[in-house]
């Protein structure tokens, strides 16, 4: 008869803690998850972990899952008329955000990168990698960066204020409602000269 035992080192091992980390990360949250929880969870030696992971960090970081390809969303957003981004933006992301699924996983990153600095450390970096800096390159201009981040500071603000918080005219919002709210929002973002504007402004009273 088989015993059961630990997983041993070799093909699978590292999918299998991967695994694992994800489902503890999402049902226990980054602070009560550990290596030794989930290598207990994964059926391996913890050492096999810290060989694969390096780090709670890292394995954090191995296990993060964006809701939805950040390629696929840049390739809708600015596919054709460059006059009609803002609103395809706004109308992708609130579609996005209706949807369950992505939703949960949204909010679930969010909450980790709220209550946990190293979990916001890795989330930071793989949402700046994936989505900023991509988005950044298609805005173009001054300051791309800047119009990139407050954009998505807009994407935060309404799934804080609609899904985890539940503000009540935000709650009872249609999508129609949102989309037309944020499109203007997100064209003076994209094309205001305001980035020009603010640096005149700082630069004048430097001077003072």
């Amino acid at each position: 008869m088989a015993t059961r035992g630990r997983r041993p080192s070799g093909s699978g091992t590292r999918e299998a803690i991967v695994e694992e980390a994800k489902r503890q990360f999402s049902a226990r949250g980054y602070r009560d998850t550990t290596l030794r929880s989930v290598a207990l969870g994964a059926g391996v030696d913890p050492k096999l972990v810290l060989h694969y992971f390096g780090s709670k960090q890292g394995l954090f970081g191995a296990s993060v899952e964006l809701p939805v390809p950040p390629e696929l969303v840049l390739a809708q957003v600015f596919a054709g008329s460059r006059a009609e981004v803002p609103e395809r933006a706004a109308r992708t992301l609130v579609g996005l955000m209706e949807d369950e699924r992505v939703r949960d996983t949204f909010i679930a990153l969010l909450r980790a990168a709220v209550s946990e600095p190293e979990a916001a450390e890795v989330i930071r970096g793989i949402l700046t990698t994936r989505m900023l800096l991509p988005v950044a390159e298609k805005v173009g201009g001054d300051r791309p960066e800047l119009r990139a981040a407050l954009m998505a500071s807009q994407l935060v603000g309404i799934v804080m204020g609609r899904f985890v918080v539940g503000i009540p005219p935000l709650v009872a919002s249609t999508t129609e409602e949102l989309v037309a709210a944020l499109t203007p929002v997100f064209r003076h973002y994209l094309e205001g000269d305001w980035v020009a504007a603010t640096e005149i402004m700082r630069d004048a009273l430097t001077e003072r």
